[in-house]
């Protein structure tokens, strides 16, 4: 049964990887797209006001740096792909096969993150040849707790996009409600600015979201800015759970509701 489940997976991904091997030009493009952190670092520094933070322009830069593969490695777009799916019928097939049609797009979504490596990595090696006085190496111990807390950002960002692509049962454009949660996402979660730039009274209550811990949590941590690691990855695994159960529940009421040609 296991081995049946690992074959499964691994058909799955090799499938998947091949697939978005074809499209790696298109995948540049969107790491390309992703770069919104270098030019808030211009605004930052040009602007003098990471002063006003007492953080100087390596470390800022260095966390840009970190939002950038952080938002690289945790950017979700299942909520498209799957009202998508709905609209043209490919979902009846997908709930009467053995997996769950959710793990297909899990795994869509890593094998597009490999794929898009290498590209990061040259826009990276780009980044510090304009800045080589922000050049460092990270300690073994924190590349491999970022990574950790990188994929539970991941997580985090693709269940509640789950969330929201399950009301696709209910609706034709779920993907609206998406494009609602991106305007708190983009401001609150660190691709902007370092929460730790914000004033007090909106850091008191910022850190009862998830938003902070999509991304300037793990770039925090990855770029060597200060940042609570036991306390961030329980609240972390914390959003997982609860985002996981509400999943659950209404991918549940959604499936018995929903009627389709040929079920």
């Amino acid at each position: 049964m296991q081995n049946s489940l690992i074959y499964k997976f691994s058909t799955l991904f090799k499938t998947q990887y091949a697939n978005m091997l074809e499209y790696r030009a298109e995948i540049a493009l969107w790491a390309i797209s992703g770069v919104i952190p270098f030019f808030m670092l211009n605004i930052w520094t040009n602007n003098g006001l990471n002063e006003s933070i007492n953080i100087s322009d390596v470390m800022l830069s260095r966390y840009f740096l970190s939002a950038f593969f952080v938002r690289q490695f945790s950017v979700v777009w299942v909520v498209f792909t799957f009202e998508e799916d709905a609209l043209l019928g490919r979902v009846s097939p997908y709930l009467i096969q053995p997996l769950h049609p959710f793990i297909r797009y899990f795994v869509q979504h890593i094998a597009e993150q490999i794929t898009r490596f290498p590209f990061a990595l040259v826009i990276a090696i780009i980044f510090f040849i304009f800045n080589p006085q922000s050049l460092w190496v990270p300690s073994l111990s924190t590349i491999i707790i970022s990574l950790i807390c990188t994929f539970f950002s991941f997580l985090m960002q693709f269940l509640m996009q789950s969330i929201i692509a399950s009301f696709c049962f209910w609706t034709e454009k779920a993907s609206s409600i998406e494009k609602l949660l991106f305007i708190p996402t983009l401001f609150l979660s660190g691709l902007l600015a370092p929460v730790s730039s914000f004033p007090y009274y909106v850091k008191s209550w910022i850190y009862l979201t998830p938003f902070p811990y999509l991304i300037d949590f793990p770039a925090s941590i990855l770029s060597g800015n200060q940042a609570n690691i036991i306390e961030g990855i329980f609240i972390q695994l914390l959003w997982i759970i609860l985002f996981f159960c509400i999943f659950k529940k209404i991918w549940k009421s959604g499936t018995r509701k929903f009627t389709a040609m040929g079920l």
